[in-house]
């Protein structure tokens, strides 16, 4: 029973300003968070709420509606509410980190399917990207990434293959792509420019993630600099809405060189012309 592990009548506090339905928002993120409600679990029905917390439907539905846009909740057709998988974090700024370097360092555990790993001429745009002319060579590689066995996103990377030729060869189904240019050509990667957009997912897409076809995804579009400010990679990448957050970080004018390591104001000469298109 409810009763058994939520303090309901304290929960919501009848002499605060701050709406009913936002204080039970809370509250019950507050026992997903602390483990009480488990990934998968499903939470009491909306009568048993309104019962322990003594509200209206109105009240408990605005706030499961709340959860459930914050991807915290989901809900099943006929079955009901269940606590979602915690979203996956990627960091946009000031740290220029892969897939992998993010996923290892929340504890989890990646791996990648190789869709794809061939020379092709660089498409226009990509050329544009990566400082080349049209149909110069590039390394195309096209992978699915897992963490912890669930298919989280679809990237498509292009590399000149004039500065990595070898690159074809390696296996990136095990390894770190970023490693593999720093570690073995010698390739630091330095700088970075990111886009961020909502699309909707394809029928391909939808079945190499798991997911219904039009459920949104996060289009994740980069290009990666070298120190010499030459373009070394330019990736897609497509990220499921329902199991990726992004975080960026933020400043105030004024205020970034006393908290942000000195080198990230070295690049400001580097090209701009390069689309992320």
């Amino acid at each position: 029973m409810i009763e058994d592990y939520l303090t309901a009548a304290k929960a919501i506090r009848r002499d605060s300003p701050v709406p009913y339905y936002y204080q039970l928002e809370e509250f019950l993120k507050e026992q997903i968070e602390n483990g009480t409600w488990e990934p998968g679990q499903q939470i009491p029905s909306e009568a048993e709420l309104c019962e322990a917390f003594d509200v209206s439907r109105t009240v408990v539905r605005q706030a499961l509606n709340e959860l459930v846009h914050e991807g915290v909740l989901y809900r099943r057709k006929g079955k009901g509410t269940f606590v979602a998988e915690p979203k996956i974090r990627e960091s946009l700024v000031q740290h220029l980190t892969g897939f992998f370097e993010d996923t290892v360092a929340l504890g989890l555990k990646p791996s990648t399917k190789v869709l794809a790993q061939k020379v092709i001429p660089a498409p226009p745009k990509i050329a544009d990207g990566l400082g080349l002319k049209g149909g110069e060579p590039v390394i195309m590689i096209d992978r699915l990434r897992f963490v912890d066995g669930e298919p989280i996103v679809l990237v498509i990377t292009y590399v000149p293959y004039e500065l990595c030729p070898e690159l074809i060869n390696e296996d990136l189904s095990t390894q770190s792509l970023y490693a593999i240019l720093e570690k073995k050509y010698g390739l630091e990667l330095v700088y970075g420019r990111r886009t961020l957009e909502a699309v909707a997912a394809t029928k391909e897409e939808a079945k190499l993630l798991e997911i219904e076809e039009g459920d949104p995804i996060v289009l994740l579009r980069s290009i990666s600099y070298l120190k010499d400010g030459r373009p070394i990679e330019y990736f897609k990448a497509k990220h499921r809405g329902d199991r990726s957050r992004f975080e960026v970080e933020l400043v105030r004018p004024g205020k970034a060189r006393e908290l942000l390591p000195d080198d990230i104001f070295s690049f400001k000469n580097l090209p701009r012309s390069n689309t992320l298109g």
